[in-house]
């Protein structure tokens, strides 16, 4: 794995350092600093110099450096490159020069925790945060017993490092939440049709469940991961229930939590897990096939001889009329030379030209389903001498959509077991996003 760890500012300073091997001394800072720190020209994330490999991660202009010499996994480096990132903000809120000086005894316990001889150990920030705590000085008489800190060992060490033991997670009212939230990115060509429709989703959860529980989460009868042959085993699994392929939900790849049991997915689709106690991000996925798109955009822009421009765009909801996309928000580009943008008709919401940016800003607080609202405008341009070409960039459109997700993906149960039988209540909610990434061509 990796024989040295590193965390520097932009300047080039050392702020952490760690060496696991050997085979380095603290000198290979200066080769980075030179190599990678003071060129401005180096864009890979991977520099090799010889038989050196140096990995690094760019984090609010600190650089998190991986060295080693030996043919590393660079998937693997890097993840532990991006762990380490997100538990420094679970401990810190944030991940910057000042947090780390203020705090460096900390990341240094935690550098030596997660990390045993170059190779990654227990990174769950539960569990690091029951024995590494933020408190640079911590009283005798709140040091934990010879008992506590047997069961955080067990904890550490145990088939399920990250929840508590059993006995210790008690509540009163035993609850879990499942947000399944999912960003759409969408490109439109000029003559309506899709360029590129594709989903990054997750399933984010909070569970508040007393003692050890054993859930099982189960997702669309007809889900279909990765279309290829290794899928095979899922796609004949759809003709027992009279589907198709088509009619699945397509998932191109799934990320699971460590405590989702891999077998039993692979076996009937369901997951089945111990969940860790508190909030986790359960599973990760991308879609691109079969993409419901919430909003359809439909423009009309014209050049009117050298001085104007016409604005005619229409907005149109694809979804049931019992829902609803909140904080719409429309930005249409105008070009370089324009001096004033009349604002003609807004059939719903507020628009208004904003020079600064060269954009028409469409706000709509609610749009229902089933509803279409129009827009028009007349953009105004100076006179030029010579003509010039407008690029046209294409309209960029934000919403969120609660209850709808544009994958088709749904949660079918979520059943809670536990010795003690207690009755749980569980909650499911959707939401569908856009957030620069929704846009049309014109």
């Amino acid at each position: 794995m990796i024989s040295a760890f590193f965390i520097f500012n932009q300047k080039g300073e050392v702020l952490i350092s760690r060496l696991y091997r050997t085979d380095f001394k603290r000198s290979i800072a200066d080769v980075f600093r030179i190599q990678v720190v003071s060129n401005p020209d180096v864009r890979s994330p991977i520099i090799t110099l010889g038989s050196t490999s140096f990995f690094h991660v760019r984090v609010n202009n600190l650089y998190v450096v991986c060295v080693t010499k030996t043919n590393a996994n660079a998937a693997l480096v890097f993840e532990f490159a991006y762990r380490f990132i997100n538990i420094c903000k679970s401990y810190f809120g944030k991940m910057d020069e000042e947090s780390i000086k203020n705090n460096f005894v900390v990341v240094y316990e935690l550098v030596d925790e997660i990390n045993d001889f170059g190779y990654p150990q227990n990174s769950e920030i539960d569990t690091l945060k029951t024995y590494i705590t933020t408190e640079s000085v911590v009283s005798s008489s709140s040091q934990p017993s010879a008992e506590t800190s047997s069961r955080i060992t067990a904890q550490a060490t145990g088939a399920t490092s990250w929840r508590r033991n059993g006995d210790d997670v008690k509540y009163k009212k035993n609850e879990a939440f499942v947000d399944v939230v999912e960003v759409v990115n969408f490109m439109g060509s000029a003559k309506g049709t899709t360029l590129r429709a594709d989903v990054d989703g997750h399933i984010q959860m909070r569970a508040y469940l007393s003692g050890t529980p054993e859930c099982k989460f189960g997702l669309n009868d007809k889900l279909v991961i990765d279309r290829g042959p290794a899928s095979g085993s899922a796609v004949s699994g759809l003709g027992d229930r009279g589907g198709s392929p088509s009619d699945a939900v397509e998932l191109d790849d799934c990320q699971f939590h460590q405590c989702v049991r891999l077998n039993d997915f692979d076996a009937d689709r369901s997951i089945s897990f111990i969940p860790p106690d508190g909030e986790f991000e359960l599973m990760r996925y991308r879609a691109t096939s079969n993409i419901k798109l919430p909003i359809k955009v439909i423009p009309a822009v014209a050049e009117i001889g050298t001085t104007k421009v016409s604005y005619d765009l229409t907005l149109k909801t694809t979804f049931s009329p019992k829902l609803s996309a909140t904080n719409v928000v429309v930005r249409i580009p105008t070009p370089l030379n324009t001096t004033d943008v009349d604002v003609a008709n807004v059939g719903t919401g507020k628009a208004k030209y904003v020079p600064a940016e060269n954009v028409i800003v469409w706000k709509i607080s609610r749009l229902q389903g089933g509803q279409e609202c129009s827009f028009s405008a007349l953009a105004r341009l100076t006179s030029t001498t010579t003509r010039q070409v407008w690029a046209r960039p294409p309209i960029d459109v934000d919403f969120q959509v609660l209850m709808f997700t544009a994958s088709g993906l749904i949660v079918r149960f979520l059943k809670v077991f536990e010795k003690s039988n207690y009755h749980s209540i569980k909650w499911v909610r959707y939401l569908t996003k856009a957030s620069g990434g929704y846009q049309v061509r014109y």
